[in-house]
């Protein structure tokens, strides 16, 4: 069979100019099809808004803090929107630019822009713009960002993550904000634009803030951010959007709420709908194409990867996933996805990062008795007294045997902390030897040690009891020799 690229990636997401970087690294030859550059710049689902985020609320966290230092009124200080939004935009220019489609195309992708369709007559190819590409493979990383079907929604108005912070650089910025949606990116937005001085009300459909955590750090994560001053609705669904009076109306739940600006923040979906897969036997269902362990859909040739597939939404985790899907498509497929040792984290303040198992899924893989939870929290640290940073907890799920099945930090460093934790999963590193880490004092990853310590004072008291029975047991056994 004549071919002519080793892989065809159909993009629209960053994972997919990752993947396609990744194939040039390993000297394939590869064509990215995206069906409009423009459109992924500003993706919800990019590093690039985590960036704006990080910049707005690093300099919203310094002007609190020196806001409240003795030299100052509390809230003397206000954040110029304009000069920081100067600011996100440079670092952002500097950052587009390591996967740009020009670097792309300078290291031999061959970049096509425009839509297209898979066709299996006579052969398996992808056509776009009177174009037929042939490869030996093809690669699926396409994104756009779900938006709910919500009476009066497009009719009013709203803003996405991808133009939020263009809107923030107005001469008359919105004061009052009402966010639809609980993932992380709709978390850390409702935290920034109350410590820039706004007011956020934050409307989840589900029970908790995010589904995908532990529900005690869960309940943690709200009460920080209703302390903040955040109002959170939890399983409560919007169902109608209305303009009244310059002002945007919301009917969620049995409460109406008044606001200047309303941002959907539902994650994303498949940008499939054009691209034919039924045609060439890859089955979807609403939300993700289905995909095995290899990351290969119901059409071996076919992979995928990133928001099209489902999960969650983290650069990191889409990266990882192209990662594997284009060493199946380029050589013989046998690497297999293991998220048990994927870290992700929400950039709020305080951080929360995740690894592996929560308590309540590690209970449900084992019996109850076979999970040990230890917990230790921030406060007693001293790095955490220093920086003001004693909110916090430390919480990681072992076997009997010592195994690290997964954890949760929820406080300061905790994007660096976590890395630590899934390193020692990843090397099947037992929890004892945290304990034995000779931390720098003071310093957050004193955490880890203190959190493990409680391991081998459980194991010392579990060898002192059974010392006690078996003392017991001879000195009975003795007496009834006698």
């Amino acid at each position: 069979m004549t071919v002519d690229y080793d892989v065809v990636i159909i993009g629209g997401s960053l994972a997919g100019r990752y993947a396609a970087l990744t194939a040039t690294q390993l000297k394939a030859k590869v064509a990215l099809v995206e069906p409009d550059t423009s459109e992924l710049l500003y993706s919800a689902h990019t590093p690039y808004e985590l960036i704006y985020h990080q910049i707005f609320n690093e300099i919203a966290n310094l002007t609190e803090q020196i806001s409240e230092a003795a030299v100052f009124k509390p809230h003397a200080l206000s954040v110029d929107i304009s000069q920081a939004n100067l600011y996100a935009h440079a670092t952002v220019s500097n950052l587009q630019q390591q996967h740009s489609l020009a670097i792309l195309a300078a290291k031999g992708v061959d970049v096509i822009v425009g839509g297209g369709e898979f066709q299996s007559s006579p052969r398996l190819s992808f056509a776009t713009n009177s174009r037929v590409l042939r490869a030996r493979n093809y690669l699926l990383a396409t994104s756009v960002q779900f938006i709910p079907e919500i009476e009066g929604l497009q009719k009013t108005g709203f803003l996405t993550l991808s133009n939020i912070w263009q809107s923030l650089d107005s001469h008359t910025p919105p004061k009052n904000w009402a966010i639809i949606g609980g993932v992380p990116q709709s978390i850390e937005l409702a935290q920034t634009l109350t410590r820039l001085g706004c007011s956020v009300t934050l409307i989840v459909d589900r029970p908790f803030i995010l589904s995908h955590i532990d529900p005690e750090i869960a309940h943690l994560l709200r009460s920080h951010l209703e302390a903040e001053g955040v109002r959170v609705f939890t399983h409560t669904r919007v169902t109608q959007v209305r303009r009244i009076d310059d002002k945007k109306w919301l009917q969620a739940g049995d409460k109406a709420i008044e606001t200047d600006e309303i941002v959907v923040a539902t994650g994303q979906q498949p940008n499939i709908q054009s691209l034919n897969l039924a045609g060439v036997n890859v089955k979807w269902n609403q939300s993700r194409v289905l995909v095995n362990d290899k990351l290969q859909t119901t059409n071996h040739r076919i992979y995928a990867c990133g928001d099209v597939i489902g999960g969650y939404d983290c650069p990191n985790i889409a990266n990882y996933e192209a990662k594997i899907a284009v060493k199946n498509a380029l050589f013989f497929p046998r690497f297999k996805v293991n998220y048990q040792s994927i870290p992700w984290g929400i950039f709020t303040r305080p951080m929360l990062a995740q690894v592996g198992l929560t308590e309540a899924q590690a209970k449900r893989l084992y019996s109850h008795d076979e999970v040990i939870v230890l917990q230790h929290y921030f406060k007693t640290m001293a790095a955490a007294q220093v920086t003001n940073q004693t909110t916090g907890v430390c919480k990681l799920i072992t076997l009997p045997n010592g195994l690290i099945l997964g954890a949760t930090v929820f406080g300061g460093e905790a994007r660096e902390l976590i890395n630590i934790i899934a390193l020692a999963i990843a090397q099947k590193i037992q929890v004892k030897h945290l304990a034995n880490l000779s931390s720098v004092y003071p310093s957050f990853s004193e955490i880890l040690e203190q959190t493990a310590q409680d391991w081998n004072q459980r194991q010392f008291n579990s060898n002192v009891a059974l010392q006690d029975f078996l003392q017991s047991f001879f000195l009975c056994r003795r007496n009834w020799d006698i």
